[in-house]
């Protein structure tokens, strides 16, 4: 028998496709320039370039929590709705006037939950709850919080990964998170080692739990705390790579490609560490993942 889907079956079933235009419509007039903004500016920075990646995450997220979305009885709370899109449009007006990104970009978790109350109700935000958590990994952080943890975790970084090289019989010297090695000095900078990338695997962590789908809470809050010193161990390890490449090649090499690379690397160790933490809570840890109805 032929399939009788038509052209349009990429959409999720049940969409009413002229009101979720008009949401859409309403959200890209009211965040494209926003996201116009942080394209222009932070996000093409390594500090914040995981802003685009974890949007598109987020927006599948949402995309493959539809059917759930749809199938949910009508349960609007109009009052609360409203309400909160009300706050979250004063957030967001506070935000963009006087360029304040966490209100700017925050606030459109709070419009997508005042979404929800009014089509759908709370239960509509039990579906979605981890999509928009997820988005908070989008939102940029003040600069002041930033300054004030980043610095003593490169201070850390720096240290460790200059005791670990001296160790190995490197001719490396450490002066705050100045390293020099040979002929060559280098400072760590933030994007290798500070708030940000550590904010950044602690949103890949959460992706993982999340895709694994344990309900253990202590396994998921295990992992969930690993996540910190692995970030640390992660970037220690980008630190060293980028000394040794700078020793060996010179400093065009450790400032180019390899520099990029690097940043891969950060996140490959981290998965790996959190895949063995993972494998050894399943020696004690039955498997919780919840079962997917045939």
């Amino acid at each position: 028998m032929a399939n009788s889907k038509s052209t349009s079956s990429w959409l999720p079933q049940g969409m009413d496709v002229p009101a979720a235009l008009l949401v859409l419509l309403g959200l890209a007039a009211m965040y494209g320039p926003t996201y116009a903004k942080l394209s222009e500016t932070i996000w093409r920075s390594d500090e914040q370039g995981h802003g685009p990646i974890i949007l598109a995450v987020s927006l599948w997220l949402l995309y493959s929590a539809w059917d759930k979305l749809v199938a949910l009885r009508s349960a609007a709370r109009p009052v609360a709705g409203f309400g909160l899109l009300v706050i979250a449009g004063l957030i967001y007006a506070v935000g963009y006037s006087q360029e304040v990104w966490v209100f700017e970009v925050g606030s459109q978790i709070l419009v997508l939950m005042a979404l929800a109350l009014l089509f759908k109700g709370v239960p509509a935000l039990r579906v979605i709850w981890f999509p928009l958590f997820f988005l908070l990994f989008m939102v940029p952080l003040p600069g002041s919080l930033v300054a004030a943890v980043t610095a003593p975790l490169k201070s850390a970084v720096s240290a460790v990964a200059s005791t670990l090289l001296y160790d190995m019989g490197y001719p490396i010297g450490r002066s705050g998170v100045m390293l020099t090695i040979g002929p060559y000095q280098l400072m760590v900078a933030d994007a290798c080692a500070g708030l940000n990338s550590m904010f950044t695997l602690e949103a890949l962590g959460m992706l993982y739990m999340n895709l694994m789908q344990y309900k253990s809470v202590g396994r998921n809050v295990f992992l969930a705390l690993a996540l910190i010193p692995t970030a640390f161990v992660a970037n220690v390890c980008r630190v060293i790579i980028l000394v040794l490449v700078t020793y060996y090649y010179g400093d065009e090499a450790g400032q180019g490609f390899v520099h990029g690379f690097a940043g891969m690397v950060l996140f490959m160790v981290a998965l790996m560490l959190m895949l063995v933490y993972d494998k050894i809570l399943s020696l004690f840890i039955k498997s919780e993942k919840k079962r997917v109805p045939a």
